[in-house]
């Protein structure tokens, strides 16, 4: 295949709405920022121009040889492909599952480029546009619900003084009234137990008061919440 001005032309679209959606990981300081996102963007883009573009030759000659292309199995296998590497991204830390949005952004991406790859710039453009809205402009919808919807929701971590073991503190957490306790984990740091449990709360309750009981612990070095990831 002759590199041409229309692949040029998708490869560098590739580039750019890759660039976008990078850009916006990058600032929420997510580990698949720009350069990720631009390289996937990018990759899927030139399957897509091969497979649309690097045959050619086959199509015109098809009368005379048994040859034949199916360009719909390029797209399946970056699916597949970008599906593992979205998923060897996640991953959990203590009671906290980080970077579900950062892989899903990033699967999209694909998508986005191999449309660009195969020509169809608009469309990618425009999943790029809407991919954008989702990521930055229902942020203050989702904290809306979190606020006003949802029940007070928060990842804790309580790490316990030498010596003690963590039986007492785990009791004190399933008695707090009004709250929830899910995923509790055990972890051992410099020789002190630590507590990771995500904690829920009914609507009237306010989790930071309710911890407060744990909080005054005598066998309880620190507590606090573990940030969320998006």
């Amino acid at each position: 295949m002759e590199l041409d001005g229309d692949a040029i032309v998708r490869l560098l679209a590739a580039l750019v709405l890759g660039a976008i959606v990078g850009g916006e990981r990058e600032a929420a300081d997510q580990p698949a920022g720009l350069r990720t996102h631009i390289a996937v963007c990018l990759g899927a883009a030139l399957f897509g121009v091969i497979s649309t573009l690097g045959f050619d030759e086959f199509f015109a000659r098809r009368e005379t040889t048994n040859v034949q292309v199916d360009v719909t199995r390029v797209a399946s296998q970056v699916v597949v492909g970008i599906g593992f590497l979205g998923a060897g991204m996640i991953f959990r830390q203590g009671a906290v599952v980080k970077n579900l949005t950062t892989s899903a952004s990033l699967w999209v991406t694909a998508a986005i480029g191999l449309a660009v790859g195969v020509g169809d710039i608009i469309t990618g453009a425009v999943a790029t546009v809407i991919l954008l809205a989702s990521l930055i402009l229902l942020r203050p919808l989702r904290t809306w619900i979190r606020r006003r919807v949802a029940k007070d929701a928060a990842d804790i971590r309580i790490e316990l003084g030498d010596g003690v073991e963590p039986g007492g503190v785990i009791d004190a957490l399933h008695r707090l009234d009004g709250v929830t306790v899910h995923d509790l984990l055990l972890e051992k740091d410099g020789g002190r137990y630590v507590v990771l449990t995500h904690l829920t709360g009914e609507r009237d309750v306010d989790l930071p008061s309710a911890m407060e009981v744990i909080t005054r612990r005598d066998d309880v070095v620190s507590s606090g919440s573990e940030p969320q990831a998006s």
